[in-house]
């Protein structure tokens, strides 16, 4: 019983390894600064397809066409600012992670905080009531009172 629970966590780990790993080939660089580049902008880079992946988590077949396209601009020599300014152009700001602030995505930016105070104005609204709700002893005592006659004025 023991071996077959060792087996099932090993069969289960090793599936969960190729979805966190994404399959894409080992790419050549001439020099150690391309490659930290390369990954870093794979990594930055958000995956069209997929929800909320990185170009480098992703299995996607256009994430596949994009890093190879990354690639081959970083092995040309192009700048990380050009790779990017290329990508947006072509994609839009989805594929970054990090949009830039601008008509277009202030409410992207802009969205938790308008959500925070709305709830926070809420929260506040909601407690006023309960205060206003507050009757002084006076006012309970009249209530009950009213509380304590029947419809047509006479105590019970």
């Amino acid at each position: 019983m023991k071996l077959i629970l060792v087996a099932g966590f090993v069969f289960f780990q090793a599936m969960l390894t190729g979805i966190v790993y994404a399959d894409y080939a080992p790419q050549e660089f001439t020099n150690p600064e391309q490659k930290e580049r390369y990954i870093d902008l794979i990594e930055d880079l958000r995956c069209l397809v997929c929800q909320n992946q990185s170009l480098a988590d992703s299995n996607a077949d256009l994430a596949q066409d994009l890093r190879q396209e990354v690639y081959e601009m970083v092995t040309s020599g192009d700048s990380n600012e050009d790779i990017i300014d290329y990508l947006v152009a072509r994609y839009g700001d989805f594929v970054l992670y990090r949009p830039p602030f601008k008509s277009t995505t202030y409410l992207l930016w802009l969205g938790p905080f308008i959500f925070l105070l709305i709830g926070v104005l809420i929260v506040i609204s909601i407690l006023r009531r309960q205060k206003a709700v507050a009757l002084d002893e006076e006012e309970r005592r009249y209530a009950e009172q009213l509380l304590d006659e029947d419809h047509t004025g006479n105590k019970k």
